[in-house]
């Protein structure tokens, strides 16, 4: 089957350096980008339901940029005040800085790992003293939880913010060679938007063993995967593929 044109789920990239332009240039394709999802914020209202006084908290771990954002979105839409003594704990340096945006970062005590949790949670360890409050996606990783309950420091979890499908009624009419999915959330927004969708010789691209694994209980066939050892970027297993299948 020639492949001629291919849809990434994700944001067009701000500049043209991304590997996808080069994927194709180099094989003569016509790559498009649309996300099929979009990130919401849990109104005060429904906040509220969940109980949680954010003010009884004493720190805050941050894992992600959209974390920061609805963490204070939210405590302006509650007219909450932060106190200027609450500690702030990123799971990297760029989230710590990314803080500038709210706060002004010399006047306060901010602590950052190194990329990974388990960096971060050394760092908590030394201040189990703190009560932690870490804002979450609706579906996020069990692991921090569990590690933060293993370590026996005293945490509340809120959910701040949902991933939920956009629509694409439009894209109905359009067909694609090679769907390319890097969450388990656009999977599941392909099948809430299109739930007769049929694969028949459309190839899908996953990247990460939980997107593979969305794929395949979603009664998807997976053509091709990514990262694997002699491909460890999508657009290199794309390239893979298409050396071997053109």
């Amino acid at each position: 089957m020639e492949i001629k044109r291919i849809l990434v789920s994700q944001p067009e990239p701000a500049n043209d350096k991304s590997p996808y332009f080069n994927l194709a240039k180099k094989n003569d394709l016509t790559v498009d980008f649309r996300p099929f999802i979009k990130v919401e914020g849990v109104p005060a209202k429904e906040f509220r339901q969940q109980k949680i006084d954010i003010l009884k908290h004493t720190a805050v771990i941050f894992t992600s940029r959209t974390a920061v954002d609805h963490f204070f979105r939210i405590s302006k839409e509650m007219k909450l005040n932060i106190p200027e003594t609450m500690k702030y704990f990123c799971i990297s340096e760029a989230i710590a800085f990314y803080l500038q945006k709210y706060i002004v970062y010399r006047k306060r005590k901010i602590f950052y790992g190194k990329g990974k949790f388990d960096d971060l949670i050394e760092v908590l360890v030394k201040n189990k003293e703190e009560s932690f409050f870490v804002p979450f996606a609706d579906a996020h990783k069990q692991e921090i939880p569990r590690k933060l309950k293993k370590h026996k420091l005293k945490f509340s979890k809120s959910v701040l913010y949902k991933t939920v499908s956009t629509d694409l009624s439009d894209l109905a009419d359009v067909n694609y060679d090679i769907l390319v999915f890097y969450s388990p959330s656009g999977i599941k927004s392909l099948l809430h938007n299109f739930p007769d969708f049929e694969q028949n010789n459309t190839k899908i691209a996953s990247f990460g063993n939980h997107t593979a694994k969305a794929v395949k209980d979603a009664g998807l066939r997976l053509d091709i995967q990514a990262p694997m050892p002699k491909a460890p970027s999508m657009t290199m297993a794309i390239e893979t593929y298409l050396s071997k299948n053109i």
